[in-house]
């Protein structure tokens, strides 16, 4: 595989640590829409998922609600965390430096969330600066994790083929997604108890990490040089 020239960062997880926050206001919106659901599940079953299919779960399991209830109840679940995110979001440990250390790489945002809440969260965390315009969202590609489309869409933007980027993501929806678009990816583990880092993928616990890994990546390169 190509030596790494590019760098896709997931956001929620992995640059921002909004999981605690979505989860809570998650599972406050839908257990009062009549879909019983908590932080806990979020965390533990559906990080990383669009919330339609977590809906569509969840109705599964406990039966339909009204389109018009849950309508009301994800637009009040969303300003919410959109209130929450500017106030109490924090970057994860390591990323600043992190970014800091690879600065040289070009580097871009790709997450399943929407657009305006991908710049919330670089914007309240002092990030924003460091990918500038380089936000790929689901919503405005039309397409999701786990499906690779979203990550190859966002190398062709970038302007590199697939196997000359390195995905960095923490949940397993993104992770399976960059290995299916041929990437090299990085699984930001933080829950190794629960979770398996999937083969083919290299797996850290921590941001501070990263640039070491991708240092041995760069290795077969500068020895022909």
């Amino acid at each position: 595989m190509a030596t790494p020239r590019c760098l896709l960062f997931d956001c929620d997880g992995t640059l921002v640590d909004s999981e605690p926050l979505l989860a809570a206001e998650m599972a406050e919106s839908l257990t009062q829409a009549g879909l019983p659901f908590s932080p806990s599940d979020y965390m533990g079953e559906f990080r990383g998922a669009r919330f339609c299919n977590i809906v569509a779960e969840l109705q599964r399991r406990h039966g339909s609600i009204d389109p018009q209830r849950l309508s009301h109840s994800e637009g009040e679940m969303r300003r919410r965390l959109a209130d929450r995110i500017d106030n109490e979001l924090l970057p994860l440990p390591g990323v600043r430096e992190a970014l800091d250390a690879l600065g040289d790489f070009p580097r871009a945002v790709v997450s399943n969330g929407p657009e305006s809440k991908i710049r919330a969260g670089l914007r309240a965390t002092g990030l924003a600066e460091a990918f500038g315009d380089n936000l790929f969202s689901g919503y405005t590609a039309n397409c999701w994790k786990p499906d690779p489309c979203l990550y190859l869409h966002a190398a062709s933007i970038m302007g590199y083929r697939a196997d000359e980027c390195l995905a960095i993501d923490d949940a397993i929806v993104g992770v399976k997604a960059a290995l299916a678009a041929g990437m090299r990816v990085v699984h930001l583990n933080r829950f190794p108890d629960v979770e398996a880092t999937p083969d083919g993928a290299i797996s850290i616990s921590n941001m501070h990490q990263l640039p070491t890994v991708i240092g041995r990546l760069l290795l077969p390169q500068v020895a022909t040089t």
